[in-house]
């Protein structure tokens, strides 16, 4: 009895070791996949919990966003002032889809993806999102404050609703709420709610990617 404690004993801060060890391992490899200036998940990292979070086969909204003219920001104030600006606007964003249950990441640049549930029935579903849109756009668009100036910060939001009996092709829905924020964007900001079932894009494609997308040939955000 007494070699087997000793031997316990002996190997008791070896398995210690090796769980912090593990710990520290599992922080490293989550940190590898969060955007350093944002610090919401990136690309591939939020595809794959959004993915995850649409084939639980409940109601859920897919939303784009991107910051208007958040190239003068850069040409105005400088980019550490545009690092500012993603900075927060990450920390505004991962509250709000904490908030919301949901998963949000930074695709690139100052475009930024999200997926929620949403709760209600197919007659209140729809306020439910409204809610969530002008949540969200009131918690982006606080002024941010660099170096003892105030930065306004304008965005643009697109959202899809994505039902029950329509298979879950995150592809197709972050297209069709890319659609929903070239509407807002074109209205001078603000969000767009697509009200249609269906996720098939209503754009045509240029080039792989929605017509009036940068690298189009009828390009009109390249200065957004």
């Amino acid at each position: 009895m007494s070699a087997t404690l000793s031997a316990l004993a002996a190997a008791a801060p070896l398995a210690a070791g090796w769980s912090v060890h593990g710990v520290w391992m599992r922080r490293r490899t989550e940190a590898a996949r969060r955007d350093p200036l944002s610090g919401l998940w990136t690309r591939e990292a939020f595809e794959e919990r959004a993915r995850k979070s649409l084939a639980r086969g409940e109601q859920r909204a897919v939303y784009m966003l991107d910051l208007n003219l958040f190239k003068q920001v850069n040409d105005t104030f400088g980019h550490a002032a545009g690092d500012a600006v993603i900075r927060a606007t990450g920390e505004r964003i991962a509250r709000w889809a904490a908030d919301n249950a949901g998963v949000a990441g930074r695709l690139g640049g100052d475009e930024f993806a999200a997926v929620t549930p949403v709760d209600g029935s197919l007659a209140t579903v729809t306020d439910n999102v409204h809610s969530k849109l002008r949540d969200l756009l009131d918690r982006l668009e606080q002024p941010v404050v660099f170096d003892g100036r105030r930065i306004d910060v304008r965005a643009s939001v697109g959202a899809i609703r994505h039902w029950r009996a329509e298979a879950a092709d995150l592809s197709a829905l972050l297209r069709r709420a890319d659609e929903e924020m070239y509407r807002a964007k074109g209205a001078g900001g603000g969000w767009s709610l697509a009200l249609a079932l269906a996720s098939a894009p209503e754009c045509r494609t240029v080039n792989g990617r929605r017509e009036g997308r940068p690298g189009t040939a009828n390009a009109t955000e390249a200065t957004s």
